[in-house]
């Protein structure tokens, strides 16, 4: 069976959870080691008991920097008891550095896959900053195995232009996960749908311009939209997330949630999904393709994009969703405020429509994707039975 020891900058992360699983579903045994952004050391992601690396806070790069060089010193005593990993998977730039130190560590030469799912804006700086980072990449990545990334955007814009890794890349999409086998139909239809229309927001909640421009939207159409948040705010970019939520008449934060056991629940409890993110607006922003659109039309919910990004280029390709032209209140009043039943049926009908294949992964495409790993380390093909069950 495949061994992978998988780097991550955050365990408490529901995407590394994710990524644990579908390699879990392909066959492999996993070792996960990591830093964390909870207080206390997290005890287990999917039966694995994370080796600890510290803790480390959301947007503070420089704090980032000494964990990482706290670690650097510290990872062959953190990985004494692991066995030598047959594959070492990196996710993000800080960890493709200690996955080299953790080879020297191993005392061995253990391929490495790098996993960038994010372009920074850091490293798309044209000044002294950017470019040492962008250096640093290219030195760290020079014989990685693989590049693992999420978006076509990423590779055509960043990864390509700037030169940055000499290695075939593998796009894995951030599409939901099944259990079983992706069966070929979907049902979430809704005999009776009716204002008040109401839009999730869900996961890593980041973008102060999107939870203004929603606020507003809500105001100007005095309840007939509602807004419903979930997951994680990222306070570092809005201290007061709570206070303004409270302070708006329709919209709601419900929490956290767990994925994928609260997913059709969430999303069952919405029409519309919000695919838009102005974080790194002109940058990453623009380039991926998120969770959240996957996750919203598996179950049925209607994406709202913006046109110009690449979610609103692949929404175009696919004949779905609510493009949006400007980012302002009256342009998201243009496309979404005059809605009624029978407008709202037709855009669902088109989700519902497609290949439910186009937004997810089964056991199939994580046997395949650790296949193509196994074929990285030379890992004879030997799956556990309970693996594969």
């Amino acid at each position: 069976m495949l061994h992978v020891l998988y780097l991550v900058h955050d365990v408490s992360d529901p995407a590394v959870r994710r990524r644990v699983q579908m390699l879990k579903a392909g066959g492999a045994r996993v070792t996960l080691a990591g830093f964390r952004r909870t207080t206390s050391p997290v005890a287990e992601i999917e039966g694995i008991e994370p080796v600890d690396l510290g803790a480390t806070r959301d947007g503070r790069f420089a704090q980032r920097l000494g964990a990482v060089a706290k670690a650097a010193v510290s990872i062959g005593a953190k990985l004494g008891a692991v066995p030598r990993p047959d594959l070492i998977i990196a996710r993000n730039l800080e960890m493709l550095a200690l996955a080299r130190r953790a080879n020297g560590a191993l005392g061995a030469n253990v391929p490495i896959v790098y996993e960038c799912l994010d372009i920074h804006r850091l490293v798309l700086r044209d000044d002294f900053v950017g470019r040492t980072l962008r250096g640093a990449e290219r030195r760290l990545a020079r014989d990685v195995k693989l590049l693992v990334t999420s978006s076509p955007a990423f590779i055509a814009n960043y990864f390509e232009p700037f030169g940055q890794i000499d290695a075939p890349v593998e796009l894995i999409e951030n599409k939901y996960f099944e259990a079983a086998s992706v069966v070929a139909t979907h049902s979430f239809e809704d005999d009776s749908p009716a204002p008040p229309w109401r839009i999730g927001w869900f996961g890593a909640l980041r973008c102060r311009r999107s939870l203004e421009l929603l606020a507003d939207f809500t105001r100007r159409q005095a309840g007939r939209f509602e807004v419903v948040l979930r997951g994680r705010p990222a306070l570092s970019e809005f201290p007061d997330f709570h206070g303004f939520v409270e302070a708006e008449p329709w919209l709601s934060f419900g929490g956290p949630y767990r994925n994928p056991e609260d997913m059709a629940a969430i999303y069952g409890q919405v029409h519309f999904s919000w695919a838009i993110d102005f974080f790194e607006a002109g940058q990453n922003s623009e380039w991926l393709l998120p969770n959240r659109l996957y996750e919203g039309c598996r179950f049925g919910t209607v994406p709202i994009s913006m046109a110009d990004t690449e979610t609103g280029r692949f929404l175009k390709q696919q004949d779905i969703g609510v493009l949006l032209s400007e980012a302002t209140p009256e342009g998201v009043e243009a496309m979404l405020g005059r809605m009624d039943q029978d407008g709202y049926r037709g855009l669902k009908s088109r989700v519902l429509a497609r290949n439910p294949r186009t937004w997810s992964y089964d056991r199939s495409d994580c046997a395949a994707f650790v296949d193509r790993l196994r074929g990285l380390a030379a890992v004879p093909a030997t799956f556990a039975a309970e693996a594969a069950a």
